[in-house]
Parts: structure tokens; C-alpha cells; sequence
């Protein structure tokens, strides 16, 4: 079982930033990657981005391509997402995944319960 925390969520203006954390625990971290998904009210939960067991890849989404980075630190058990440039339309729960292998393949393994980010104009 693997449990996963996210934080940093919040409030703030267009064009500012945020950066959220997932704190894992339960499993060997570095064996499985990881994503973040967004789900804004009324739509479907969508992909934001992943990053690959080591941290040495990444992918993302083609609406926060350039302006939101995925980061992982290992030995803290824990994944990043830095959110830069920020509009409305970013605002949405997000919510931190892991996969079952050490590549992204879009199979989640586990969820975390989503920590609120909210934009204004």
C-alpha cells in the first residue's frame, strides 16, 4: 500500500506561481514514477504531466507544456510540481498519482486526495 500526501495548494493571481508537493510513503519511492492530474469542476480528471522513476524524464500536457515542471527528490520521497505563469483556467484540484513500474504508461497505481489550486483574475 502506498500513500500519498499532496500540499501547497492555494490561492493566487493570474500570472503568479505555486509549487505542490506529494509525500509518499509505504513503498520504495524510486521504483515507480509518478504524475500529476488536474480535475476542474464539472469535467474529467486530465493528465497533467510524469516524470520516470530516476527524474531524468518528463512529460506533459500541451496546455502547461512551458510552464509547469515536474521534479522529484528520492531521498525525501517526494514529487514536485512547479507551476509558473499561471491563469484562470489553471484552477482545478490537482491530484498526484503513482504508476506501477518505473516508466509512465499511463496505468495508475495509486492516488493521493487532491489539494485545491484556485487562480483569480
Amino acid at each position: 500500500q502506498v500513500q500519498l500526501v499532496e500540499s501547497g495548494g492555494g490561492l493566487v493571481q493570474a500570472g503568479g506561481s505555486l509549487r505542490l508537493s506529494c509525500a509518499a510513503s509505504g513503498r520504495t519511492f524510486s521504483n515507480y514514477a509518478m504524475a500529476w492530474f488536474r480535475q476542474a469542476p464539472g469535467m474529467d480528471r486530465e493528465f497533467v504531466g510524469a516524470i520516470i522513476w530516476s527524474g531524468t524524464s518528463t512529460g506533459y500536457a500541451a496546455s502547461v507544456k512551458g510552464r509547469f515542471t515536474i521534479s522529484r527528490d528520492n531521498a525525501k520521497n517526494t514529487v514536485y510540481l512547479q507551476m509558473n505563469s499561471l491563469n484562470p483556467e489553471d484552477t482545478a484540484v490537482y491530484f498526484c498519482a503513482a504508476g506501477p513500474d518505473r516508466y509512465w504508461t499511463g496505468k495508475i497505481a495509486y492516488w493521493g486526495q487532491g489539494t485545491q489550486v484556485t487562480v483569480s483574475s
